[in-house]
């Protein structure tokens, strides 16, 4: 089991960042030793995870595999996107998501893509701060004050556009408005004349699984006008799931 431990994080030790690893590289990014680093390295190119000009190593296609045995086995996804189709469906084609929480990131587990509006950041499997997101501020908020300060002081917060907030206490006190409203509006955080309103959804004994959000074109529509437009329909689809999960 430690070797399969191992061989996952020297996987993930590739990054936007680091898309090519030598073995020292890897080494210190997984805190293995140099030689045992190598070792594993070699071993994932065998398996066809990893291909090498001799020195440097990336990742190939095939690890692909590894996050699409999710998808393919995993009940939530499925059981989700009738309802992320119905909401893009009402509401005119916009996107809908499901995200849940992993490592303090936002991952999208289910979407239904909008053929008229898209969005470069939000893709199928995608992870992004949790800041960032609708889904992740939804989250957060079914979060103990403890936990979000422990996650708040993680963080590096960096603007992606002009009203990308930055500040500890700026978001803070976004997730402590979405923990009192029960649902969350986000706007212009990664993408500019964009906004995502989320709610967190339950299963049948409690547990936060994740949150269902949408993702809009702002066009000169009032954040209270989306709000009335598109909550009925995330506040539905929640009440639904509740007794499915």
């Amino acid at each position: 089991m430690a070797g399969i431990e191992k061989g996952l994080r020297v996987i993930e030790a590739f990054a936007d960042s680091h898309p090519r690893l030598s073995a020292s590289t890897a080494a210190k990014r997984t805190g293995l030793s140099r030689t045992a680093a190598r070792r594993y390295l070699l071993t994932l190119r065998r398996m066809g995870f990893l291909e090498s000009d001799g020195t440097m190593f990336w990742l190939t296609p095939r690890v692909l595999r590894l996050g699409w045995s999710y998808f393919d086995s995993a009940r939530l996804p499925r059981t989700v996107q009738p309802f992320l189709q119905q909401i893009s469906r009402e509401l005119g084609g916009v996107t809908a998501s499901f995200g849940v929480l992993d490592d303090g990131d936002l991952v999208f587990i289910a979407r239904n893509v909008s053929s008229t509006f898209q969005t470069l950041s939000f893709m199928l499997g995608a992870r992004v701060p949790a800041n960032l997101a609708a889904a992740g501020i939804a989250l957060l908020s079914c979060q103990g004050p403890a936990e979000v300060d422990a996650w708040l002081a993680r963080q590096k917060f960096i603007a992606y556009t002009s009203m990308t907030l930055t500040r500890p206490d700026e978001v803070r006190a976004v997730i402590d408005r979405a923990r009192q409203d029960g649902f969350v509006i986000l706007e212009q955080q990664m993408e500019r004349d964009r906004r995502g309103i989320a709610v967190p959804v339950q299963s049948r004994t409690g547990a936060v699984v994740g949150a269902i959000s949408v993702s809009l074109p702002i066009s000169g529509e009032s954040s209270k006008s989306a709000i009335a437009r598109v909550l009925p329909l995330l506040r539905q689809a929640e009440h639904s799931l509740l007794s499915l999960l």
